[in-house]
């Protein structure tokens, strides 16, 4: 993805992080338990972490938290949602943190907007060595029919990729590079997939998809016309046309440890 549509992307969400709080799902509680396992130690850094939808789920197991967050908004609401938790403002490429001060860095939907050239070796810097780098994302599980039907009703812009491991590869495009006389210097990724769902409606689905970036950032006559499309596929399905249903979900995991001779 070229740097400035990769920017204009991951700087949609601060005009609808009152919507993005309310409405984007949490993080399964075992996904982060396996992001945690192998970790050193029990501090740990929520990169990119928005609103605070997985900062929440680590205070739930009583993780040792930090939320780093570059959007104002978004960083206000998570505030507002998590008042006992370190919140600050930063970025992956420059994360204001002491070298080797975490144990854990984890990035929840947000990893594949960082520019890894530059955001590998400062997490790096510090994140303690052996230390635990977790990409997670939450997909829709299109193994259920509806769901599959669902996606191609919608299209990317409102769904985004299945496959866990292509976001991971698009992310970490230069986590192993050098860069000047530093490098990242991350071993091999491991992955899981963990179930999740979210209870929704057909309203509040659409509220949700319509928070993606891809739909924030499409011209207002199509993004209107994509919603009202998917509007009418759920109102018109059994399984979503009537009052709450369940939206079965995955959480994809990718993690990768810090080597020790770096």
């Amino acid at each position: 993805m070229e740097r400035d549509v990769r920017q204009r992307l991951a700087s949609s969400f601060g005009a609808v992080a009152g919507a993005y709080a309310e409405h984007r799902p949490d993080y399964s509680p075992a996904a982060v338990r396996w992001a945690l396992e192998s970790a050193p130690g029990s501090r740990v850094l929520d990169l990119g972490a928005g609103t605070g939808k997985l900062t929440g789920t680590l205070v739930a197991l009583d993780a040792d938290v930090v939320a780093v967050e570059p959007d104002p908004a978004m960083l206000a609401g998570l505030r507002r949602a998590l008042p006992t938790v370190r919140a600050v403002q930063g970025s992956a490429e420059r994360i204001p943190l002491p070298d080797a001060s975490i144990d854990v860095v984890l990035a929840g939907n947000a990893l594949h907007w960082f520019e890894m050239a530059v955001a590998g070796p400062e997490i790096a810097r510090v994140l303690a060595p052996g230390g635990v780098l977790a990409g997670l994302w939450n997909v829709v599980d299109d193994r259920v029919d509806w769901v599959a039907a669902l996606a191609q009703v919608s299209g990317s812009a409102a769904i985004g990729p299945r496959d866990t491991r292509s976001s991971w590869r698009a992310a970490t495009a230069g986590l192993h590079r050098p860069r000047g006389e530093v490098s990242a210097s991350f071993g091999a990724a491991e992955q899981a997939e963990f179930p999740h769902r979210q209870s929704r409606t057909a309203d509040s689905l659409v509220t949700t998809l319509s928070t993606r970036a891809g739909m924030l950032v499409m011209p207002e006559q199509e993004r209107r016309a994509t919603l009202d499309r998917i509007h009418a596929f759920l109102t018109g399905r059994q399984e979503t046309g009537s009052g709450e249903f369940t939206l079965p979900m995955l959480t994809g995991v990718l993690r990768t440890r810090r080597l020790r001779s770096h």
